[in-house]
């Protein structure tokens, strides 16, 4: 059954912990994004460790150089997978692997800006990469690009590795997304845009239950 991953985007401590208090019943992953991470550092991820041991916590690191040495305090901290690009040096994502191996948690592969993402995915499969992100980012989104052509391509490769997609995913394709073959289902403002954060998520819950 797929995953569910919420990005907790917003800068605010207070607000990305009553965020994820309101939604966590309903999704599987606490993502904790790139500016988000930036600006709170290594107290966020030990909070909602701490406030929600049975979620898993993701560190959208982005890493791009020093893998294993930026990746291990945030395993070590509680996170159970951190991201590094797959524009990267495959130098720089081993390191991410082995520091992920290291602490019993997870690397993920994230193929935003890569060319050739197939290339990519299979060199960082045959690596020991546990995820490949399939990954539409805000700006692309903005010029209309989404990641579904993408995701047919990865899933369709056949890895031994669990496949995130991530990339203005709503209620309208979220089972269509899960059915073209996405373990993992990242949901951001369809959630937190909401009027009800928690219902959304409830929602979102059910249609990938029923996919």
């Amino acid at each position: 059954m797929a995953e569910i991953q919420m990005a907790l985007d917003s800068l605010d401590f207070d607000a990305t912990m009553a965020l994820a208090e309101q939604v966590a019943p309903y999704v599987d992953i606490l993502e904790i994004g790139t500016p988000c991470i930036k600006y709170n550092g290594l107290k966020l991820v030990k909070a909602l460790k701490a406030a929600h041991p049975d979620k898993k916590i993701l560190v959208d690191l982005k890493t791009m150089d020093a893998g294993e040495y930026e990746a291990t305090p945030f395993f070590e901290a509680g996170g159970d997978i951190t991201t590094v690009l797959g524009a990267s040096d495959m130098a720089t994502m081993k390191g991410v692997i082995k520091a992920a191996n290291a602490n019993n948690a997870e690397a993920q592969i994230d193929l935003i800006g890569v060319e050739d993402k197939a290339a990519v995915a299979k060199e960082a499969a045959a690596n020991g990469a546990h995820i490949i992100g399939v990954h539409t980012g805000l700006d692309a989104q903005a010029a209309g690009q989404t990641p579904f052509e993408d995701l047919k391509t990865i899933a369709g490769l056949g890895l031994n590795v669990k496949v995130s997609v991530a990339g203005g995913i709503n209620k309208d394709t979220i089972q269509s997304t899960v059915r073209a073959g996405a373990d993992i289902v990242v949901v951001g403002a369809a959630i937190y845009g909401a009027p009800s954060p928690a219902e959304s998520a409830k929602e979102l819950r059910a249609l990938v239950d029923a996919a």
